[in-house]
């Protein structure tokens, strides 16, 4: 091969492929810092696609999670308030079944209304104070809920549920009972039983719901930690294959540049022809 000096072509190949390595250094240093594969599009098109895809999927299931969070703490919010109603209609009873015996006399029996009379107004202050939010819940609102529990907009991402629990005193017919005399007191039996089975009812109903929010939050969970998963295998860095590539890139590159030094040399060697 001759010796020219007007194009140096083995600088040129040395430059070509050193400039290459150092790219693969840099490709390799930026998987290793930030984790990722995929640092720009560029890396692999479709799998920088695919992946953020699945980002703003799992994203999405996350605020579902949240959202059926947010909706067993209504129902819990709820059901607190009837598990305290269902313990004054226990202490009513119990009132009443004092007072239908004559053990006690009228004048005692005033006592025991005293305690009745003030639980009946405990009981009406829970229905109008049990609140999620702004929202009252057990005053027989009527009000449908729609609870997002899914990333898409199907009608399977979303559980509806009616809320209508009226535990109001009035509607429960226990707001006009007395323990006063023996007479009322049996008859107070009836209603406080009845209105026991009407918070039962509404107990089971909000039960229910809860145990399907569960169910689907963990679905949720589940869900979520698969997209994630699926995600780490295209996106995450392969610690092992990128240290590789890196320690392979930093040798070709080390490489490159004695040979470049070497290649630059040449047209200094015509120089001994003169």
């Amino acid at each position: 091969m001759g010796m020219r000096i007007g194009t140096n072509v083995a600088s040129i190949a040395a430059q070509r492929h050193l400039a290459r390595n150092e790219a693969n250094v840099s490709r390799a240093s930026r998987a290793l810092s930030s984790g990722s594969r995929l640092v720009s599009p560029g890396d692999d098109a479709a799998a920088f696609a695919i992946s953020e895809n699945l980002r703003g999927q799992a994203a999405s299931l996350a605020q579902a999670k949240d959202n059926a969070d947010a909706a067993r703490g209504l129902i819990q919010v709820a059901e607190g308030g009837l598990n305290e109603q269902n313990n004054i209609l226990i202490r009513l009873r119990e009132l009443a079944v004092q007072a239908a015996s004559d053990t006690l006399s009228d004048t005692e029996r005033e006592f025991l209304d005293i305690e009745f009379q003030n639980l009946a107004a405990e009981f009406e202050r829970i229905a109008q104070t049990t609140m999620y939010g702004n929202q009252k819940l057990l005053i027989g609102a009527n009000r449908e809920y729609e609870f997002h529990l899914g990333p898409g907009n199907s009608k399977h991402d979303i559980v509806r549920y009616r809320l209508d629990a009226d535990t109001r005193a009035s509607t429960l017919n226990i707001d006009d009972l007395s323990v006063s005399d023996k007479d009322d007191a049996r008859d107070a039996l009836d209603d406080i039983d009845e209105a026991l089975t009407k918070i039962a009812h509404a107990r089971a109903s909000f039960g229910a719901l809860q145990s399907r929010l569960e169910i689907a939050a963990a679905n949720l969970d589940l869900q979520r930690e698969n997209i994630l998963e699926a995600r780490s295998r295209i996106a995450d860095t392969d610690v092992a294959v990128e240290v590789s590539n890196l320690v392979q890139a930093q040798v070709l590159r080390d490489f490159g540049i004695a040979v470049l030094a070497q290649a630059n040399q040449n047209p200094a060697r015509a120089l001994k022809l003169l």
